[in-house]
């Protein structure tokens, strides 16, 4: 496998930003167009199937959190010593995540056989047929979830020595084959909202294999180091934290959705993923910032990582008011693609000036989440995530629910949450206190 262009650590050109941007933008776009296809297909089966798998849904992103917290703590260690000239070092780092990835994994499937009934009636507030229904597909679809781990892992050290090609192929062939299953096995094979299940196991373990293939091509040693992956996990350990927050706050979101109606619990998975999936395209400034700002505070380029932290801050300001005028153009459209239910449309248009309102200050929070990611500030990270989860997010979406304010209060509430972590990172980004140089923070 070719090695990348050594990053410039006096300043990073502008076409290098772009470039690992561009390979971020897309491979965090296969997934969710991946789901947003695969709910477009289920929803057409009715309000019950679309509220199942939201609320699903919501349980299958909250065991994926070890993952995401592996992903992005491999990215930046594995940053920082390919900015120091040691690339091998920082492509054992994915090795022993894909190793956590797996062991975790497995457990986590065991772990969410066991609670996934408990778990979804306490999200669509207790027996039914939606609960039902939301089960029977959880119990199918956690079976892929070692499969998205690897991936997640994989994902990381990539980004860390900035291969922008590998996971673009590999993320790509992995959900499209999977969103070409998906209709098929959903209404001629006659598997219903069984078959969206399998077709995301599908998916998430072809991309798995693909990756450890990438693993093999470098050619490094692939035994368990128990010593890098204690280490992993302690550098993990308040992106843990952090991600619990996140789920928390989405879970009790979820939770009062679900207790407004089936309408409104239809809606906000619908408003959810739209909104994780113009995040996640949002965040490609944030997966690029925290390749550059790792390997450039491993090689000491500290007035680098600097300019690096504001310039991304202003591309993700762009992006976010480019994507407020794309949603706000398509206020009717959009709802309609997803749902022929006119009370879901109805639950949609209410929160949609929330969705459209948060984008660009949402683009400067997930570009400086991303600097703060690649130089390691792992526990104000944590800290700020905490603060605006329990302490807007939170008590917004519990006062929705009491004082029947509907979808509206539920939105509120995330505008909140992004409101106070704009101006933490805005805030720690100045102070400068960040900037930490070496192969390990």
């Amino acid at each position: 496998m070719s090695s990348p262009e050594p990053v410039d650590l006096v300043d990073v050109p502008t076409r290098r930003i772009v470039s690992l941007a561009a390979s971020a933008f897309v491979v965090l776009a296969a997934e969710p167009m991946f789901l947003l296809v695969d709910t477009a297909v289920v929803g057409h089966l009715g309000r019950v199937e679309l509220a199942a798998l939201g609320a699903s849904g919501t349980v299958m992103t909250m065991l994926t959190v070890l993952g995401t917290s592996l992903e992005y703590g491999t990215t930046g260690r594995a940053a920082r010593y390919f900015g120091a000239g040691r690339r091998s070092a920082a492509v054992n780092e994915g090795v022993q995540a894909s190793w956590l990835a797996l062991w975790i994994g497995l457990l986590a499937v065991l772990v969410g056989q066991l609670v996934a009934r408990p778990v979804v009636q306490a999200i669509t507030g207790g027996p039914g047929p939606v609960a039902d229904a939301a089960t029977e597909w959880l119990r199918v679809a956690i079976l892929g979830l070692p499969g998205i781990l690897i991936v997640l892992a994989g994902n990381g050290w990539l980004r860390g020595v900035q291969d922008t090609r590998t996971p673009v192929r590999i993320v790509v062939i992995a959900n499209a084959l999977s969103a070409l299953a998906s209709p098929l096995l959903v209404y001629p094979a006659g598997l219903g909202l069984t078959g969206s299940a399998i077709a995301n196991v599908l998916a998430q373990w072809v991309g798995a294999l693909l990756f450890l293939r990438a693993i093999r091509a470098e050619q490094v040693p692939i035994a368990m180091d128990r010593k890098v992956m204690r280490k992993q996990l302690v550098v993990s350990r308040d992106l843990v934290v952090r991600a619990l927050a996140f789920q928390a706050a989405y879970l009790t979101a979820a939770g009062a959705a679900g207790r407004m109606g089936a309408a409104e619990l239809a809606a906000h998975q619908v408003g959810l993923l739209l909104w994780t999936f113009i995040a996640l395209l949002l965040d490609s400034f944030a997966i690029a910032a925290q390749a550059l700002i790792g390997a450039a505070l491993g090689g000491g380029a500290v007035a680098a990582a600097k300019r690096t932290a504001w310039r991304v801050s202003r591309y993700g300001f762009t992006a976010g008011v480019v994507f407020a005028v794309v949603m706000a153009a398509g206020w009717y459209l959009i709802p309609a693609l997803f749902t022929s239910d006119a009370g879901v449309r109805e639950q949609m248009h209410v929160l949609w000036p929330w969705l459209v309102c948060m984008m660009p200050v949402a683009g400067i929070v997930f570009a400086l989440d991303g600097v703060l990611l690649g130089a390691g500030d792992n526990a104000f990270i944590r800290s700020v995530t905490l603060v605006g989860a329990l302490g807007g997010f939170v008590p917004l979406c519990l006062l929705a629910l009491w004082l029947d304010w509907g979808l509206s209060g539920v939105w509120a509430g995330l505008a909140a949450f992004i409101g106070l972590r704009f101006v933490g990172m805005v805030w720690r980004t100045r102070s400068g206190r960040w900037l930490v140089v070496g192969e390990q923070r």
